[in-house]
């Protein structure tokens, strides 16, 4: 059992250490008295004896460290004795030490950072049953312009019951919602709702958290309402209570049962919904079974062994045979289309979080180009010491070892600040983007963990091992030599931070013109004219219960009543109402139309434009200008209305040339509508161009129960969300108000992802610049500090100090003007990757490069010009003094 008595030295080399050297000392001192004894013996004096056992005993310093290398657990101790030598040794330049772990703290915790939720939001599978085959279904419309469109739930249905691809399907209603009445003293509130098939949640492979989940029985028009709630409304709402399974809550007016509450991390088909219904129940029959009403997402599951293109291929077969089948109605789809499910749900956020965590990586290469810098200065100034260290003995190897292990102190230190750092930034990107796709999902876990400590090790490792470059293979009687006064700094040295400057320099300004052209596009799209006022107008969303306004003339009355007060309150100009949104508050859908004068469309072609339900008063609430004919008249019988209004853009794009004043649309209902007038074009989203619209009456559609109340002021708008609120509740004290936003908040909620990222790109590339004109200060002051002799001697042999100063500037500027040149080169060919981010800005915009580079170049001269100042008023009796 002898690997038992190794492993028992072991451990006890481990914990008694200290003992085992005191027993090595008494064992040495034991032998050579041993030996002084036995020479006394021999006839010896005491001090003849003693010199005697020495020499033959031999050097017992060196016997000592002999024995201790045979000992395990060698290498721990070098290692410790290395940490405190390099901790020592930085303490005596806490300047040095602070500026370096503080530049380390940046790059490690930004990266960090953005690793975290790059992992979480693109990488981290979702948190269902085998996720890799869970895909989104899409149809392809005829016309090809949406190759990856919604579903018609008659699409769906032909899918479900022909595929033999999938191992189920599941369909999933858009994102709307109920008003949720208060209860027990609680105000009512509007919440974000969902529709399901009674299968979406055994497709995914999820259970909720209490309860069960809805059956098929449940997912009919003629069954009882039921719901189930997020683990979010459930806490917040009703306190967590579990006795709510089984109670009942009204929502629109309507008692619902409540028979289940989903997981906290659950939030599907986005992180805003509160409450889930099953699809069948809420969505009408027509609806549900039409083949032209793209309304619906559909998800389902691969079976195993089908690829994705044998789905698609099968799919695209039924559906191409459903659109054969209706080539009268040019709605109905040619293709089908399919991605991943988490694909379909990050989408949007992909470019912008590779093109951030790139800008990161190059902030932590900035870092670590600048800590080494930093190094290769300060191994410069302690040339002397290293070389001194030689002579004695020291061999190379445990002088890079040493050198490493202060590069590694350094990054360490500066990576536990930047691991707190991150931990700062995830959680205010988790509190202000709570509405960016999967943030449920962010968290720092074990891989990030292990992904931040190896970025510790590579940057000490990047940035010892550059500064230890520059001093292989010197000798130290050339050290000795070249730190007199009568030399100055190697020329290898001076090359060295050259180099890692100018690629400093040139990260920098890459980063900064990724961050100028993102918030020129930002600027841009602020300032667009969405083609309505702005300024002091503010909206509001109203939805009507249908169980308590069944009837469009009770809808109509109440829209009415509610305007009239509102209009009457002081300081009101104009109020009006718009379904189912204002300008710059997203797309909103369209419709197909035809005009009545002209000849009928060749077969599989099809006319469609945005469409908009609004009151009369609409127009002048939000300023949009009617620039030929009238607006709507408010007197035509409810449900029964025959006027629509037309943009300018529909009017160039369908009736070029023709006055459209009194043309007819025919509706996909076949309902005739007369164009009454023409109003000014409007934008959907401040980044798209305008598009054709139709502006029909507010009560020509009988299932019209939701709206968004405009109303517009001389004044602050904001004022006056209250009292419209409190006029609200005496109307109807069950009725909720949501979106309250004035349009300057609507631009900048739907251009936040914008904002966002302009402001991290700039955040970082600020930091960025403030490193290189701290790595230009420091390295030149080093220069100037080494060349102080020499500086001396040019002064004293007559040199003018304005030649002094230019001197310095030059080996500062140098540097950064060749840095400069490669960025602006490595910036022309990289800015062709965030084009699709950019909005009004070209990838290659002359003022935004021209900015950057008179911008680093000012940074460059202010950072030299204190170093070479200094230079230039130096005394030369005080400089020749100076070793």
């Amino acid at each position: 059992m002898r690997w038992l008595e190794q492993l028992r030295m072991r451990i006890q080399m481990l914990f008694n250490r200290g003992n085992a050297t005191t027993h090595l000392d008494d064992e040495l001192r034991f032998h050579v008295e041993r030996q002084i004894a036995e020479n006394i013996a021999a006839g010896m004096s005491a001090d003849e004896a003693r010199f005697a056992a020495m020499r033959s005993f031999g050097n017992r310093a060196l016997l000592r460290e002999q024995a201790r290398e045979t000992w395990s657990w060698n290498w721990l101790e070098l290692l410790l004795r290395d940490v405190s030598y390099s901790v020592r040794t930085l303490m005596r330049t806490p300047g040095f030490a602070a500026i370096a772990i503080l530049v380390m703290a940046l790059g490690i915790g930004a990266n960090v950072a953005l690793f975290t939720i790059v992992r979480s939001v693109l990488f981290r599978p979702l948190p269902f049953n085998d996720p890799d085959r869970l895909m989104r279904l899409y149809e392809q419309s005829s016309d090809g312009n949406f190759p990856f469109n919604d579903n018609a739930g008659g699409v769906f249905a032909e899918w479900k019951k022909q595929s033999q691809s999938f191992r189920d399907l599941a369909i999933v209603s858009g994102y709307g919602g109920y008003n949720l009445s208060g209860s027990g003293g609680q105000l009512p509130e509007s919440v974000r709702a969902a529709a399901f098939s009674w299968n979406v949640l055994p497709t995914l492979g999820v259970q909720p958290a209490l309860g069960r989940n809805f059956t098929a029985d449940d997912d009919k028009l003629s069954a009882n309402p039921t719901v189930l709630l997020s683990w979010g409304l459930w806490k917040r709402r009703f306190a967590g209570n579990p006795s709510i399974i089984n109670q009942t809550v009204l929502l629109d007016a309507k008692p619902y049962t409540v028979i289940g509450v989903m997981p906290a991390w659950f939030a599907y088909p986005e992180a805003a919904t509160q409450l889930w219904t099953p699809v069948y129940y809420k969505e009408p029959a027509s609806e549900i079974n039409a083949i032209d009403s793209h309304d619906f997402q559909v998800i389902g599951r691969l079976k195993p062994g089908v690829t994705e293109a044998q789905a698609v291929s099968e799919l695209t077969l039924i559906t191409r045979r459903l659109h054969n089948q209706h080539l009268d109605d040019p709605f109905v789809s040619v293709g089908a289309n399919i991605s991943p499910l988490l694909n379909s749900l990050v989408g949007d956020v992909k470019t912008p979080l590779y093109v951030l965590l790139a800008a990161t990586g190059c902030l932590l290469l900035i870092a670590c180009l600048n800590v080494a810098n930093l190094l290769v200065a300060r191994a410069a100034a302690r040339r002397k010491e290293q070389a001194i260290r030689t002579a004695l003995g020291g061999s190379r190897l445990r002088l890079l070892r040493q050198h490493l292990m202060e590069s590694l102190v350094l990054s360490a230190t500066g990576g536990a600040a930047g691991f707190l750092l991150a931990m700062a930034v995830v959680e205010w990107v988790v509190t202000t983007r709570h509405e960016m796709a999967r943030v449920e999902a962010i968290h720092i876990d074990g891989v990030v963990v292990a992904f931040g400590a190896a970025l510790i090790v590579l940057c000490a490792a990047f940035a010892g091992l550059i500064s230890s470059y520059s001093a292989k293979g010197e000798h130290a009687l050339a050290a000795l030599q070249e730190s007199t006064r009568g030399s100055s700094a190697g020329q290898s040295r001076a090359r060295l931070r050259a180099v890692l400057l100018s690629l400093e320099v040139g990260l920098t300004v890459v980063l900064l013109i990724g961050a100028g052209l993102l918030l020129k596009s930002y600027a841009q799209l602020r300032s667009v004219d969405l083609g309505c006022t702005t300024q002091n107008v503010l909206k509001m969303n109203l939805t009507l219960p249908v169980a308590r306004y069944s009837q469009v003339a009770q809808r109509m009355n109440f829209f009415d009543a509610l305007l009239a007060r509102v209009r009457s309150v002081p300081g009101v100009q104009a109020a009006g109402f718009v379904n189912p949104t204002v300008p710059g508050d997203g797309y909103g859908g369209d419709s197909g139309f035809a005009i009545a004068e002209h000849p009928p469309l060749k077969q599989g072609q099809v006319q469609y434009a945005i469409h908009r339900w609004i009151d009369p008063g609409y127009f002048g609430a939000i300023g949009i200008p009617i620039l030929r004919g009238r607006t709507i008249d408010g007197r035509q019988q409810p449900g029964h209305a025959t006027e629509v209004v037309i943009s300018e853009a529909f009017a160039r794009q369908n009736l070029p040339g023709e006055d459209p004043i009194g043309k007819h649309l025919l509706t996909l209902g076949k309902r005739r509508f007369e164009i009454v007038g023409v109003v000014g074009d409007t934008r959907y989203a401040a980044g798209e161009t305008p598009q054709a619209m139709m502006y029909f009456p507010l009560d020509s559609v009988d299932d019209m129960n939701d709206a968004a109340l405009v109303v517009r002021s001389g004044r602050d708008v904001a004022q006056f969300a209250m009292p419209i609120q409190r006029i609200v509740a005496q109307m109807d004290r069950d009725l909720p108000v949501s979106n309250v936003l004035t349009m300057d908040q609507v631009m900048g909620r739907n251009t936040l992802d914008a904002s966002f990222d302009a402001t991290l790109l700039m955040i970082f590339a600020a930091l960025s610049l403030l490193l290189a004109a701290v790595g230009l200060f420091g390295v030149l002051s080093y220069i100037v500090a080494q060349r102080t002799s020499e500086i001396g001697i040019r002064i004293a042999l007559g040199a003018q100090r304005e030649q002094v100063l230019r001197l310095m500037l030059l080996d500062g500027l140098w540097p950064a003007l060749f840095g400069l040149g490669l960025g602006l080169a490595a910036s022309a060919a990289l800015a062709q990757q965030i084009q699709s981010m950019l909005y009004g800005t070209k990838p290659l915009d002359p003022a935004v490069f021209v900015a950057v580079a008179a911008l680093l170049l000012l940074v460059a001269l202010l950072a030299c010009m204190v170093p070479a100042w200094r230079a230039s008023r130096l005394d030369p009796m005080q400089a020749l003094r100076t070793e």
